[in-house]
Formats: structure tokens, sequence, C-alpha cells
């Protein structure tokens, strides 16, 4: 649990750089927010792209292995991201992102149904947890760390820019500002690495998915994916999740600054997101199994993005981005929810059922950029509501209803 936990909370600090990283490229590369969500738009297409190799490659080299070499992989992926952005070269730090996805791809494709089977089905959410725990507060820190790294005086600096008296004064600051990710992405490279050879010398058990995740039934032995619809009803619920998750992370900064807020302000309001995804956890970790079910409470976490996202689109300023953090705790315990309900069951076909539920977080790269697109057409509010509402209600029927659905033979 602890040698896992220690991968959920870099699986959190990698993957919600994504939110101040938004705000960065913005400046770095003077590109409007449709370019810019081509961050996370990179990054979680990784997943879609890698999942199904990457379940290929685990049965190849056993899940503890496959750790160790998605961190070595995320490891080139920070080294490449930190030389073609200190170089401004968009197109490879969007490379960089990717590889980085694709490292975590590997990692999260052994990890997650890992921690769901290595004790029963029934309290996995629970589990799940514990380790989501430890993924937000890396994500809450992350920002926090980022900034003071990199972004520190962000609203100065933009006037700067903007007072630059030639093109080659502003092209010196933005070189210069660029380069500042350079020292930090190198030091995480190096840290992956050293993360890979821990792993690989750890006493974490291989352990055989199919073994352990069957329902003794043997006229399930001959089966395919397809009597399974709970699993694609599954993978279509968390498609939308991490879609709505992500938009509540790092696309908040960018709806703070639709209420023309400081900048300042803005590239701290994943952090707050991500402290209230905690606190949500840590009531998911009181309350499930013990007071509430994992698929009831994903019910009422549906009924509550709900409620949050209609709030949000009720008010203004301040108010609505706070509406829009509290989604965080509406959010933390769907993943935790909606993969081992998915995955129950499933025996032999556990890995490859995990990698298709890992492939569609690639949500996380199309609800945003839609995001992104549709609010140059329409009120950002709007643009907000009309993606969250639907993606929350069909979470909330998903854990009343939907992961019931079954073929019986």
């Amino acid at each position: 649990m602890i040698s896992i936990g220690v991968l959920f909370f870099i699986f959190g600090f990698v993957t919600w750089l994504n939110g101040p990283l938004i705000t960065f490229v913005k400046l770095a590369f003077a590109l409007d927010d449709i370019g810019a969500f081509l961050v996370p738009m990179a990054f979680y297409l990784s997943y879609f792209f890698l999942a199904l190799p990457a379940s290929a490659i685990l049965r190849r080299t056993g899940m503890k292995r496959g750790m160790a070499l998605g961190l070595l992989v995320m490891a080139a992926g920070a080294v490449l991201f930190g030389h073609f952005t200190t170089a401004r070269f968009y197109p490879g730090a969007l490379g960089g992102l990717f590889v980085i996805g694709a490292g975590l791809s590997l990692l999260q494709t052994a990890a997650n149904p890992y921690i769901s089977i290595v004790g029963p089905i029934e309290s996995a959410a629970q589990r799940i947890a514990f380790m989501g725990i430890c993924n937000k507060f890396a994500g809450l820190l992350a920002p926090i760390v980022f900034g003071w790294l990199v972004m520190s005086g962000l609203d100065d600096f933009a006037g700067r820019v903007t007072a630059a008296p030639t093109p080659t004064a502003r092209e010196t600051l933005l070189d210069g500002f660029a380069a500042q990710v350079y020292a930090p992405y190198m030091a995480m490279a190096a840290l992956l690495v050293l993360l890979a050879l821990w792993i690989l010398r750890s006493g974490l058990p291989d352990i055989q998915p199919e073994a352990v995740n069957d329902d003794a039934n043997p006229a399930r032995a001959t089966e395919s994916l397809g009597d399974f619809p709970h699993l694609w009803l599954g993978v279509v619920c968390l498609f939308l999740y991490v879609g709505v998750e992500v938009m509540a992370a790092d696309a908040i900064g960018v709806y703070g600054e639709g209420f023309q807020l400081p900048l300042d302000h803005t590239r701290l309001f994943t952090s707050y997101t991500l402290a209230a995804m905690l606190v949500g956890y840590v009531a998911g970790l009181v309350l499930i199994p013990r007071y509430v079910s994992q698929e009831r409470y994903l019910a009422f976490s549906g009924v509550l993005g709900v409620a949050f996202t209609l709030a949000a689109f009720f008010t203004g300023g301040y108010v609505s981005v706070g509406f829009i953090a509290a989604l965080g705790f509406a959010n933390a315990m769907m993943w935790a929810a909606i993969f081992p309900l998915a995955i129950k069951g499933l025996g032999r076909l556990t890995e490859t059922g995990s990698a298709l539920l890992i492939m569609a977080i690639a949500g996380g790269a199309i609800l945003p950029w839609l995001f992104a697109v549709l609010k140059e057409f329409v009120y950002f509010q709007m643009a907000y509501l009309v993606i969250a509402l639907p993606s929350y209600l069909f979470i909330a029927w998903y854990g009343a209803a939907g992961h019931r659905a079954r073929i019986e033979k």
C-alpha cells in the first residue's frame, strides 16, 4: 500500500501540473486558449493510444517491472519537455507531454487494477480512496511548487512582455521565462529514474488478476468483453468523469480569467480544486464501505456535481469559481467507485478491461478542449454548463443503475 501510494503521489504531481502549464504555455508560446488546451489534449490522448499496448506489455513484464518501465518512460518525457520548452518549440513540448502520458498510461494500467484486486473488490473504493489522498495531496502541491519555481509575479511579467519596446526584447523576455522549466523538469526526470530502481528492488508481489477477480461461474470462462455491458458503460462513465475532473482542475484558471480575475490568482485555482478533492477522498475513506456502498456514493457524487455545476452557472466572480473548485469534492470518489464497479467479475479479461478504462482517460483531452472551442461561440459559463451537466447526470445514473447491467448465462 505504501509503495503504490508513492506511485499515486507521482501520478498526481505530474498530472495536475497541466493546470498551471496551460497558463504557462499561453504566455511562453504566445497562444490563445484553444492552442493552450493542447496541453491536456497531448497528455491525455496518450492514454487512448497506449493503454492497450500497455496491457500487452504488462502481460510480458509483469506488473512490478511494468511499473518501473512506466517511470523510466515518464523520465524520458520530462527530459523532452524541458528541452523543447526551453527552445520554445511547442510541437516538441507537446511531444514530451505525450511521452509523459505514455509512461503514466503504463503505470495506471498496472496500478489501478492492482490496488482494486489486492483485497476484496467490495472495499476497493476504500483502498483507492487512500491512493486518491496521496494523488490529490500531490496535486495540491504541484501548482504551488510550479508557481513558486516558474510563475511568480506573473501579472508583472505579462505587463513587461506587453510593454517590450521591440520584438527582439519581447522574445528575449519570453526565452528567459520558458527556460525556467528546464531545471525543475530535469530534477523530475532524475527522481523518476530513482523511483524506477526503487520499485524494482521493492517487495511488491506480482498479482495475477485472473486469479483474484473472477465470479467463480464456470460458464464465464468462454466469455468475451462484449458479454459485460457494465464494463462498456463504465468506460463511457470514466470518459465523462475524467473530462469534467480535468475541466474543474485544469480549466479553472481559464474559467476565472473569464471574469477578468488577476493571473496571479488564477494560476493557483487548480490547488483549490485539488484541496476540495482531498477532502472528498478523506470523506470516502471514512464512509465507504462502512456506512455507504461505493455505488451509492457514486450516484450521490453525480447529483452533487449537477448541483455545483448549476450553482456555478447562476453565480459570478470568485463565488462561481468557488463552486467550480467545489466540484473537486464531488469528483473525488468517482474514479475510486467507477473503476472497481466496471471491472467486477471480468476474471481473465481484467487486464484488457482495465486497459479500456485507462483509454477512457482520453476524456481529459476531449472535454476540456471542447470547452475551449465552445466558449469562442457562447458565453464561457454556458459552455461549461453544456458539457458538465449531462456528464454528471450520466455518472449519477451509472452509480444508481448502470453498473448492474449484466448478460446472464
